[in-house]
């Protein structure tokens, strides 16, 4: 593939154009605009990779001649997709659930290019033990934080490390919602080469 193709990421996420960023590649924005609606006996990872293709797939249609970034999180609290809460006392339900748990955070990427034919996926699994949370403890985390547009109300990147007792994975950036490392790989595969 040429260097000279554009790249887009296929979100309107500003934790994923943050993280992008580091990569210091030129890129533009664009809204996938795709139903994220859960289908029937749909695992959380088979959603987060469905979602992540379809959001890739839409803007590389308008754009077919760039190479286009899609992602998607679900929060899997044992086989049940947590998704971005909306509202507080939807936020609030999804903490309770997930106090003493294990959360594993389903981030998944894919990067397509139909010019050229390019389209490969990965999925990075974060698992989260959450401590014993309190009703006041989410009261003041939700008040202080608002993350009304995380996937499971927790963002670990603030003031949500509080909530967690521990953090396993292999892609340090997974959990805030781009696996970078991942990235890295499918772009290097795609032919943009990020240290030329």
């Amino acid at each position: 593939m040429h260097m000279n193709r554009k790249l887009i990421l296929g979100s309107t996420s500003v934790y994923r154009r943050e993280l992008l960023g580091r990569l210091r590649l030129p890129f533009s924005v664009e809204s996938p605009h795709v139903d994220e609606t859960t289908l029937p006996g749909e695992s959380p990872a088979a959603l987060a990779q469905r979602l992540a293709l379809a959001k890739a797939q839409a803007v590389a249609t308008r754009f077919p001649d760039a190479v286009v970034i899609g992602s998607d999180q679900v929060a899997d609290l044992e086989g049940v997709a947590l998704g971005k809460p909306g509202e507080h006392a939807r936020a609030v339900l999804q903490l309770r659930q997930m106090s003493g748990q294990l959360v594993i955070f389903q981030t998944a990427i894919a990067v397509v290019c139909l010019a050229s034919g390019f389209c490969q996926q990965a999925l990075a699994q974060v698992r989260v033990k959450f401590r014993e949370l309190s009703d006041s403890e989410i009261e003041n985390y939700l008040r202080a934080e608002q993350p009304y547009d995380c996937a499971g109300s927790a963002k670990s990147e603030g003031l949500g490390i509080a909530l967690l007792e521990r953090i396993d994975n292999d892609d340090p950036t997974a959990l805030v919602g781009l696996p970078l490392i991942r990235t890295a790989a499918l772009l290097r595969a795609a032919g943009l080469d990020l240290l030329a």
